[in-house]
Order: C-alpha cells, then structure tokens, then sequence
C-alpha cells in the first residue's frame, strides 16, 4: 500500500523491541528460550476455573474504569498488610491492562513537556521511550557491574529544577538486584522538600531471595506520599498473556493516572479481574513465589557450574546474570546470535538494557521456566 503523506516519527530511533527479535530468532531456530521473563509452566489451575466461572456467569462486559471493587479492596488489604499503608481502595488503587500500561499512564499523566525523568541504566525498555513522547528528557544514570548499586551521589548531582520523576525498579530486571532500607533512606532524602514524584516498577515484588524482604517505597512514608507503584498480576500468578496489573498512589498523583488510562484501556479485562480477586483471598498463593523461584534460580546456577560462565548474584527478579567475556572477545549481540544458531538456546544481550548500547560482555538469563528446560538450557551452555 502506497502512504499518502510523508510520516514524521516520534521514535525515529526506535526499532523492534530486543525481546521479540529474539523471540522470533529462537522460534526460526527452534532454540529453547532463556531470554524473556515469561513462565512456561501452567498457573494455579484454581485461577483458570474462577476466571472461565466468571466468562460462564456473563461477567464480559466492561468493568468499571478503576477496576472491580472485590480486586481493589484485596489489593489494598495485602498492601496494608505487608507494609502497614492503608491505601483506599476507590481513590489510590486502579486495575490497568498490564504493568506497562501503568507505566505509560503514570508518566503521561505526570510528566510534562521540559521536565526530566531519572533513571537507571540497565533498565526495561519502555521507561525512557515513553518519557520521550511525553515532550521530557531521559536522564540514565548508569550501574557499574561492581554490584549494579544506585550511586545515590550521583543521583544528587543530576536533580535540578527541571526534574520531575524518578523511576526505580525493585527488585530489578535486568539485573537481579534489590533495594535495602538504605535505599529508600537515600530516595527519601533526595526527594524530601521537593517537588519530584518516584514511580516504583515493582513488579517482582513477590519474588525477593534468600531471606531478604521486599523494601518497596510503601514501605517509607515520606515515600509512600509520593510515589507510584506499579505491579503485576501477570508475573505473580504465571499468566503474563494476562495483561493485568495495578497502580497504587495517593488520590492527587491518581487522579492524573486515571485521566490517561480511561482513554487508553478505560477497563482491564473483567473475568480475569474476577479470577485474581478469588483467588487473592489465599495468600499462598503469592507468599510461596520467593521459594518457588529461588529453587529454580538455584537449579540453573548448579547446572551451569562446570561451564565456562561467571555467574552474577541474583537477589530477585526472574533473571541471572552471566559474564561470558572471560573466554571470548564477541560483542554481546553477536555473542547471543551464536548460541541461538550453534546451541539452539535463546537469552538475552545486557546491552539492550543500556541507553548508549554499553556492552559488558554480560548475558541475561531467565529462570521462570520449567526444571526440564533449565537442566537442557544448561547443558548447552555449558557445552560454549
């Protein structure tokens, strides 16, 4: 088809994300695929009969805007009970139609034209996008691999009167790490007096390892007042083809927020908001989450011990580091291109997280997979 008027990008430099070249690479090759953060075993089975229950009983109309009331209400009762704030669930708590649509809502409803928005590189790809169409500037502060710390000071050097946001990401894809109770003294400290809003990514709340806790801003109260959080069903309960999560914020940040999700979605989908708001009433059903995927992370470390790989922490999330520049000198692009076409099995380039393409001879697995396809995934790695 011929396109009448010449088009003018708002992303000129934007392509196809990493996530479904890779994808599509690895179905062409029939590769196993360790790259994305999507569970290839089954859910709770007890989620998929209360949702088709609710398909069944005619609940497949729109639900309201800010999602249904029983799902609201369980939200904020697990917020409340795990880190003490009372959100309200009809001013300061929306259902939106993923994670990412949350984000996009929440930076188009609070940042404007002229502002800047802080943030660390690596991170998910969505973030500075969407701060670009929003008229704003990206500011990437970057983490060195000595551990993939926020350097707090150089936080403090970047703030200026133009800035708007900061967004952090606990724990952290993609590099496995946490925040601890110092980092949300810092972020408190930082933003104290001013006039900047933080949007917290948190949607590996649930999965935090070795005994360590989940130190989201809620958990802060000078925090909790200006911040955004955004989870994930879909990561929580195995079902990332479910696109659910939700927002919780003060009622003056949610305002905003919903004001550009009504246009956007206006409702997530209802009979999966009934599925997830039955199945919340057992909190097992989340509080296992750690020790499922610890175990799965500590398989795939075992299985790749004898092979050639530096291995990085993994303190949460559903991803592992793994240094490969000890033993070759390849761009880690082309290092992943050869073990999709040599060894059949599909990660991830850690140079994709970075702005400025910063390449560390680093490789990011994913763990959220079924025992079988870790103990195969390992063992042609380690065959590299």
């Amino acid at each position: 088809m011929h396109c009448p008027a010449q088009l003018r990008s708002k992303l000129p430099d934007v392509g196809t994300t990493i996530f479904t070249v890779i994808g599509d690479l690895a179905s062409q090759y029939q590769a196993l695929n360790l790259s994305q953060g999507a569970p290839n075993f089954d859910c709770d089975p007890r989620l998929v009969d209360r949702t088709v229950d609710a398909m069944r009983a005619g609940k497949n109309q729109y639900a309201g805007m800010t999602g249904l009331p029983a799902l609201r209400s369980a939200i904020a009762a697990k917020c409340l009970a795990r880190t003490g704030v009372a959100y309200d669930p009809d001013d300061e708590v929306t259902v939106v139609a993923s994670a990412s649509q949350g984000l996009y809502a929440a930076i188009a409803g609070l940042v404007h034209p002229g502002d800047e928005v802080i943030y660390f590189d690596p991170a998910f790809d969505s973030y500075a996008p969407v701060v670009r169409l929003q008229g704003a500037t990206p500011i990437p502060i970057k983490l060195t691999p000595n551990g993939f710390r926020i350097p707090w000071a150089e936080v403090a050097s970047e703030i200026s009167p133009r800035t708007r946001m900061i967004i952090v990401n606990t724990p952290h894809n993609p590099t496995a790490t946490v925040f601890s109770a110092d980092d949300l003294e810092q972020l408190a400290a930082l933003t104290a007096g001013t006039n900047i809003i933080v949007l917290s990514d948190e949607v590996y709340e649930h999965v935090v390892f070795d005994g360590a806790e989940h130190y989201g801003v809620a958990r802060h109260p000078a925090l909790a007042d200006r911040s955004v959080i955004v989870a994930s069903f879909g990561k929580s309960y195995h079902v990332t083809g479910w696109r659910v999560g939700y927002c919780l914020a003060s009622a003056a940040l949610m305002v905003e927020i919903r004001k550009i999700h009504q246009f956007m979605m206006f409702a997530a989908d209802t009979p999966m908001q009934y599925g997830f708001a039955d199945l919340m009433q057992d909190p097992s059903t989340y509080e296992g989450l750690s020790a499922f995927y610890q175990r799965k992370r500590d398989l795939l470390v075992g299985a790749l011990a004898g092979s050639r790989f530096e291995l990085l922490p993994s303190a949460g999330s559903f991803f592992l580091l793994a240094r490969f520049n000890g033993f070759s000198s390849e761009r880690d692009n082309d290092f992943v291109l050869r073990l999709i076409r040599e060894h059949r099995v599909a990660t991830i380039p850690l140079s994709a997280f970075y702005s400025d393409g910063t390449d560390l001879g680093i490789i990011r697995l994913s763990f959220s997979k079924d025992e079988a396809t870790l103990l195969e995934g390992a063992r042609r790695l380690s065959a590299v």
